[in-house]
């Protein structure tokens, strides 16, 4: 091989890929990358799409057929699309897809990459596979646990302003939240707000008129008496 056929042999050859997910902090997304010769129909792999597909290097060859035997069959025919399109008219091509690997064992990756076509003819396609399994188990767990914690403040800030308004007006916990509720109805703002809002002023001593003012603005919303303020005593 002379020094231009060696350097593009080189050149051919798949690359590391550097990744970063912010939910994972120091490690590293599994990811790979793709060579793809449309003249000699040879696809290369890097260790780490080998590994992505559940093999070693040197236990299989890779192919086109084989990498998309290997894309959730739900997903497999827009893939294809996807890449043959890039194909003909040359470009980039995406996709946010499913893989089953060889053990079964089903990853979430993007594989993006460039086809290169020269005179209307495919020479090559480069690209990257990136896993995201792990990255969206941590989003997924991390909103599910935000989603938890948030419900759980809610209730009980609502708790708690039920708990100053029956103190104050001496009454039950179903007319306290009835005022809660009424409120939000009117101005159109969330009960946990208005309930926030409420214990923020029943905690401060120096905000006892704004408290005062605020709990009759409960009682009477938009200026109009509730029921039982207007029945006959």
């Amino acid at each position: 091989m002379d020094g231009q056929g060696a350097a593009e042999g080189a050149t051919n050859q798949p690359k590391t890929v550097n990744t970063y997910s912010s939910a994972l902090g120091e490690a590293n997304c599994a990811a790979g990358t793709f060579h793809y010769d449309a003249v000699s129909r040879e696809l290369r792999w890097s260790d780490d799409i080998y590994a992505l597909h559940g093999y070693a290097r040197g236990e299989i060859v890779p192919t086109i057929e084989l990498l998309y035997s290997h894309k959730h069959p739900e997903d497999r025919d827009r893939c294809r699309e996807v890449f043959e399109a890039a194909c003909v008219s040359g470009g980039y091509f995406c996709s946010y897809h499913r893989l089953i690997d060889s053990r079964l064992r089903e990853h979430r990756v993007i594989t993006a990459g460039e086809a290169v076509v020269e005179s209307g003819v495919l020479q090559r396609a480069d690209g990257f596979i990136i896993d995201l399994t792990s990255t969206l188990h941590w989003e997924t767990e991390r909103a599910a646990r935000e989603a938890v914690e948030g419900a759980v403040g809610t209730r009980a800030t609502i708790e708690q302003a039920k708990g100053i308004l029956m103190g104050i007006l001496r009454i039950n916990s179903e007319a306290a939240f009835d005022l809660l509720s009424i409120h939000s109805q009117h101005t159109n703002i969330k009960v946990c707000s208005t309930a926030a809002d409420l214990v923020q002023l029943a905690n401060n001593p120096q905000q006892i008129a704004l408290l005062d003012a605020f709990i009759e603005e409960l009682r009477h919303p938009s200026g109009r008496r509730v029921e039982s303020d207007t029945a006959p005593g």
